[in-house]
């Protein structure tokens, strides 16, 4: 490393300046589990495509600063990146001043891709725990999501061939750990998670999915390494994330035999005091009230396997999440529900 680089790089960690940075160290960069990623795009060109776990604020929007301020703690550290490396230059200056670590992409996006970087068209989210460790929840279709932090991937009930086609094998790494809510083929796919799995991949279910996986393991389909959780348990997954089962089911009569009472779990993950509701597939049930103090909340939203929108609503204010996202809402139109949850910030994202 040249002194002049190893300037640069004193002044971008002392946040009275930025850094420049290559493809190769961009990468290493973003790598790091207390880096947030950040496109600076539109979000136009950010959907054609962006780096895997970049969430998106525009540059040109009028209240920039204000957006990264209050997702990003100061001492949370910022790798972002623009087309060319213009804007980000820009925005990097303007962060550098605000009393961030900022590293800029040099070449932006072209020259991501020009090296053949993975990239990715799926949405990101990222919030930050109490330490300012950014939580990057890729939010991949229906009720799949993608969770990167502290240096491990978490999965949400991948699966394959609902809807736009994944495939796990090229467009993913390995899962550190993979939490399926239930048995229904929408949120178990064997061929998914066999693709997924490593030697040390941590699978978490409940019985009656572990019967089925076992089932495929034995034909060479699909991990050994289970763990069997029910409503009410507790686990430690790695990294120290603390994992709750929660219950998840219909109560709405007809209905009951879509997801019955008992048999499948949502699940609260807590990341260094960050916490996380993924409720599974579920109606407002009255254990909704004992969740206390959560962050995010992903609540289903497809009668008559999930909620209704006025279900979602009374889960919500029950809950009082700081964070709604609707997911597994198909064809539900949920243009109605910010204004139905006032004090809530409820993101409507693109989850077919």
């Amino acid at each position: 490393m040249s002194i002049l680089t190893s300037l640069l790089s004193f002044l971008g960690c002392s946040g009275r300046g930025y850094t420049n940075q290559a493809v190769a160290e961009f990468e290493a960069e973003c790598a790091k589990p207390e880096v947030a990623i950040i496109d600076v795009r539109t979000p136009e060109e950010y959907a054609d495509g962006h780096l895997p776990w970049a969430s998106n604020v525009d540059w040109k929007s009028a209240d920039f600063l204000q957006r990264i301020e209050a997702a990003y703690p100061a001492q949370t550290p910022l790798a972002i990146y623009c087309r060319s490396g213009r804007r980000s230059a820009e925005a990097a200056e303007a962060l550098a001043r605000a009393g961030y670590s900022v590293c800029n992409l040099q070449g932006g996006y072209l020259a991501w891709t020009g090296a053949g970087k993975p990239t990715t068209t799926y949405a990101v989210e990222t919030f930050c725990t109490r330490r300012g460790l950014p939580v990057a929840i890729t939010l991949i279709k229906h009720g799949t999501l993608a969770l990167g932090c502290k240096g491990i991937t978490i999965h949400v009930d991948p699966v394959g061939g609902y809807g736009k086609p994944t495939d796990y094998a090229t467009e993913f790494p390995k899962a550190d750990v993979i939490l399926i809510t239930h048995e229904h083929g929408d949120h178990l796919d064997k061929d998914a998670i066999a693709a997924l799995t490593s030697g040390k991949t941590m699978l978490v279910t409940n019985a009656r999915c572990a019967e089925l996986l076992k089932d495929a393991a034995s034909g060479g389909n699909a991990p050994g390494k289970i763990t069997v959780m029910a409503n009410g348990d507790s686990a430690t997954l790695p990294g120290e994330i603390r994992l709750d089962a929660v219950p998840a089911y219909n109560s709405t009569e007809g209905h009951t035999n879509f997801h019955p009472k008992g048999r499948d779990n949502g699940f609260v993950l807590t990341i260094d005091g960050l916490r996380i509701y993924i409720a599974g597939d579920t109606e407002d049930i009255p254990e909704m009230a004992e969740l206390k103090d959560i962050d995010v909340a992903f609540l289903p939203v497809n009668q008559p396997y999930t909620m209704t929108v006025e279900q979602c609503v009374r889960a919500a204010e029950t809950i009082r999440p700081k964070v709604l996202i609707p997911y597994h809402f198909s064809q539900t139109d949920l243009s109605a529900l910010p204004g139905l949850l006032p004090g809530i910030d409820v993101r409507l994202r693109e989850m077919q």
